[in-house]
């Protein structure tokens, strides 16, 4: 199933075109889904959870690659590739059931293999995968506007984001209803919000541009560049805060962010850092898991210094168990079940705002 909105009739040339994307779609399916995730129930070992991470850091890889090939990080298909990789890396370690962590990963793979192939043109659709069902069409909407608008290459990352995060709220509100797609439709929202934002910001931009004569700076004066947000989320080992204690593919996200800050000669104008506990540890007290959730802060903040990140321009903040991201509750899990399920509770939030040099 896939979003389907009305559109005008095509022309000739538009069908022709149309007709040869989707050839190129279907010729690439197949060889698209190379990375296989194991199937749930064999995710008891070590070894099999291990190759299932290691398929997740190898496609990272790819798009990392796709990156230095001189693919912009804010193009519209390369982030949607890397939002379909987040969201069903996310749902892997919530030990989702269903077939979302592979629908979503085969996604991610099958715009890789055809920015690889550099086929074009690149499709814009974003299927309803697993089990999703359509949440918030006018938010849907907004993004299908927002591709056709004047400003959206500044718009193109979140917004790709943002059509990823309502396909995820769609899945779980089909698995567990309302109260567990809200976090991810909060999350649309706001990409939608900041889509629009940032478009507008580049058409007003656009418009200066066009009707002033062009300034060249003199030595020494500072340009105003547009700024740009990132994010990554480290997740940690239950009731644990040390360095050694990050998940593999939160370590290499983390370490792929600093890289990228160098890389690109972005300057960090601040970086906010929120560290969470998950629920199972309260032991009674509350105390213990704001605790640990400083500590986690002051882990993922002593990593990045130690990436070369400035720490003055580090804030922290820390709030404990109070604002969980994922319940589950009513499952019916064991004990090291739902421990892997609450793992995204286990988090710290980063939240990068850069511009260029």
């Amino acid at each position: 199933m896939k979003t389907n909105f009305s559109r005008p009739v095509p022309t000739v040339l538009a069908v022709t075109a149309l007709a040869a994307a989707a050839l190129a779609a279907a010729s690439l399916s197949a060889a698209a889904q190379d990375t296989k995730l194991a199937p749930q129930q064999a995710r008891i070992s070590d070894p099999v959870i291990q190759a299932d991470y290691d398929g997740y850091l190898a496609l990272q890889e790819r798009i990392k690659k796709l990156n230095d090939g001189g693919r912009r990080v804010a193009d519209y298909h390369l982030s949607k590739a890397q939002c379909w990789l987040d969201v069903s890396f996310h749902e892997y370690t919530r030990n989702d059931r269903g077939p979302f962590p592979q629908a979503a990963l085969t996604e991610s793979e099958k715009l890789v293999v055809a920015m690889e192939r550099g086929v074009t043109p690149l499709p814009t659709d974003t299927p309803l995968v697993g089990e999703a069902v359509m949440l918030r069409p006018d938010l849907w909407e907004r993004a299908r506007a927002l591709r056709g608008e004047g400003g959206f290459e500044c718009a193109a990352q979140k917004t790709a984001c943002a059509e990823v995060e309502l396909v995820h709220a769609g899945n779980e509100h089909a698995q567990q209803q309302w109260r567990h797609a809200k976090p991810y439709v909060q999350k649309a929202e706001d990409l939608i919000a900041q889509a629009s934002s940032e478009a507008s910001s580049c058409r007003d931009a656009a418009a200066r541009a066009a009707v002033l004569p062009a300034v060249v700076p003199a030595a020494g004066a500072t340009v105003a560049a547009r700024q740009l947000w990132l994010s990554a989320e480290v997740v940690f080992e239950f009731d644990r805060s040390g360095v050694a204690d990050i998940r593999p593919a939160s370590r290499a996200q983390l370490e792929g962010l600093a890289e990228r800050l160098k890389r690109e000669g972005l300057v960090v104008e601040s970086i906010e850092l929120v560290g969470h506990a998950d629920r199972l540890n309260r032991t009674g007290n509350a105390a213990y898991n704001q605790a640990l959730s400083e500590k986690r802060v002051a882990t993922v903040r002593d990593e990045l210094v130690r990436l070369g990140v400035d720490p003055a321009r580090i804030s922290t903040s820390a709030r404990g168990d109070g604002t969980p991201v994922v319940d589950c509750s009513g499952r019916g899990l064991s004990q090291a079940a739902l421990r892997e399920c609450l793992l995204p509770n286990r988090r710290v939030d980063v939240q990068v705002l850069t511009a260029p040099r």
